[in-house]
């Protein structure tokens, strides 16, 4: 037997501003209403299948910019750049962390400033 990551918690003041946000770059939607947040999820998927789900946990005091652990997404059927743009759009911001123009990835941070990097490699249509 092993573990599964089912969940990943993510300390923010605004749940329902960040769930604006992070629904449509995951393509998720709000599965569920917690005491101090909101739960993300694939619509129609029932706990434990698929990927984890994202918990937006409302705090006063949340972690910004560079966390021990960070979200890492690629692009759906389409490439970096255009996926780059639609991200923008969405309210992410770039955020420079040290890069030297040679990454694969771009390093972004959403409208609470928590970093996330968008890989280059197309992983097809969702």
């Amino acid at each position: 037997m092993a573990c599964r990551i089912t969940e990943l918690v993510l300390e923010c003041r605004d749940p329902d501003r960040l769930a604006e946000f992070w629904c449509p770059v995951l393509g998720y939607e709000v599965v569920g209403h917690e005491p101090d947040g909101l739960e993300l999820g694939v619509p129609g998927a029932r706990f434990g299948e698929g990927p984890p789900t994202l918990i937006l946990a409302q705090s006063d005091n949340p972690r910004v910019g560079k966390l021990p652990l960070h979200l890492d997404v690629s692009p759906a059927g389409t490439t970096q750049e255009e996926e780059l743009a639609r991200l923008t759009a969405l309210g992410a911001r770039p955020k420079d962390v040290g890069q030297d123009g040679t990454e694969s990835w771009v390093v972004l941070q959403d409208p609470e400033g928590n970093e996330f990097c968008l890989l280059r490699t197309d992983v097809g249509p969702n």
